[in-house]
């Protein structure tokens, strides 16, 4: 029977949920953005997460046949809701390790607060501030998402390959919003792009209309709008559709979900452009893509790729380390790191019996090759998505 991620009732209300694991269980912590910004993204992942848990399980488990039991609970995409969960996850739960959070802001609070002072390893699929990478962690924070600094960059480049010379900027006041928006505006001006406003704004505020018409006085007809489509993110986009205040839109992955379409329309979004981190075209992708399918997920969802590959990563590195806590960010980097025998996902058992034998394995994931560099992040590829009818699609690849 496939194993199930436990969800108690008191997610609802954004407090973390836990399992009632046995004692022969490997418990990992799961903190999921089920509810705040990221909340449209959070049904996929929890899929991918899900699908990730049940192929280890039922190709031999960790270790000496334990169960690896996913402890779901919500980040909320906020601070203190995720240094919360993160608290329970560590000392009430006692995980080996997190996968998570989805927000940046969330993962600073939860590692700060929780992880990093108990020494638990933590790989996030999604948190994707540059700040994470100087964060004094004792090698226990990891990323399978690349940074907002490279991402910022590539954007910048690609709108001024695009003829987009003149932009203005708004951004969510928080390290994801302030992290992209200043590698942003770094890279299009040292490239001789003018940024004819730029302004950060606070989440859930009734109304953007004046900040709006103060960003539109610079004359641009371009705003770059960083922050969460299921929020703020939204409000700003419709109220500056309505207003007029701008013809062209563009975003990032925290705006690349469904919700801008669902409430504003397809139609309507015409001159709406938005980057995301993409998997490179690879055998390893073409395998998960085809069992994700087949268990129910969608393949062009947001992290989906990143979610499994940090569950399967964790798991490998707890078979590595023989399930040594301490030596968990050691083994992380030994099971990919382009050396040893490859390992594709859902090639659990082939990887557990070559560990066993002592021999060394290299995981391809499907987000990548995903060799760590020294403050755990990874390199990344982009691509700039467009909205054709009621989804995303890609426009064109960026540098």
């Amino acid at each position: 029977m496939k194993m199930k991620l436990a969800v108690a009732a008191s997610m609802l209300l954004g407090a973390s949920a836990l399992a009632t694991p046995t004692l022969a269980d490997v418990n990992i912590g799961l903190l999921n953005g089920i509810t705040g910004g990221a909340a449209a993204m959070a049904p996929e992942i929890t899929k991918s997460l899900q699908f990730a848990v049940d192929q280890i399980n039922e190709q031999g488990g960790v270790l000496q046949g334990e169960k690896l039991v996913g402890i779901m609970a919500d980040d909320g995409c906020s601070p203190q809701v995720a240094a919360d969960a993160a608290t329970k996850l560590v000392n009430v739960s006692q995980v080996i390790g997190i996968v998570g959070p989805l927000c940046s802001g969330a993962l600073m609070a939860a590692t700060s607060s929780a992880t990093i002072p108990a020494g638990v390893i933590l790989i996030s699929q999604a948190a994707t501030s540059p700040e994470i990478s100087t964060l004094k962690d004792n090698d226990l924070v990891f990323r399978t998402i690349p940074s907002d600094e490279y991402q910022g960059q590539a954007l910048a480049r690609t709108l001024l390959d695009r003829g987009t010379k003149k932009v203005a900027v708004s951004f969510i006041n928080n390290d994801y919003g302030k992290g992209i928006a200043e590698a942003f505006k770094k890279e299009f001006e040292a490239k001789g792009g003018e940024i004819a406003g730029y302004e950060a704004h606070e989440e859930n505020k009734s109304s953007y209309r004046a900040d709006l018409a103060g960003l539109a006085q610079g004359g641009a007809d371009t705003l770059v709008l960083l922050d969460y489509g299921d929020t703020s993110g939204l409000t700003v986009l419709r109220e500056a559709i309505e207003n007029g205040f701008f013809e062209n839109f563009v975003g990032a992955e925290g705006m690349k979900t469904s919700a801008p379409i669902k409430a504003i329309g397809g139609d309507n979004l015409t001159t709406f452009t938005a980057s995301a981190p993409v998997s490179v075209k690879s055998e390893a992708l073409d395998i998960f893509n085809k069992g994700f399918a087949e268990s129910g997920g969608d393949i062009n969802a947001s992290y989906v790729g990143p979610s499994y590959d940090a569950v399967f990563l964790l798991a490998l590195a707890i078979e590595k380390a023989g399930g040594d806590k301490a030596k968990l960010p050691e083994a992380l980097r030994a099971v990919s790191n382009g050396e040893g025998e490859p390992i594709l996902p859902g090639e659990w058992k082939k990887a557990k019996e070559l560990i066993a034998a002592g021999k060394a394995v290299d995981y391809r994931g499907a987000s990548g090759e995903l060799n760590f560099d020294a403050n755990g992040d990874v390199p990344g590829s982009y691509a700039l998505f467009k909205v054709v009818g009621d989804d995303w699609e890609v426009e064109t690849e960026m540098k």
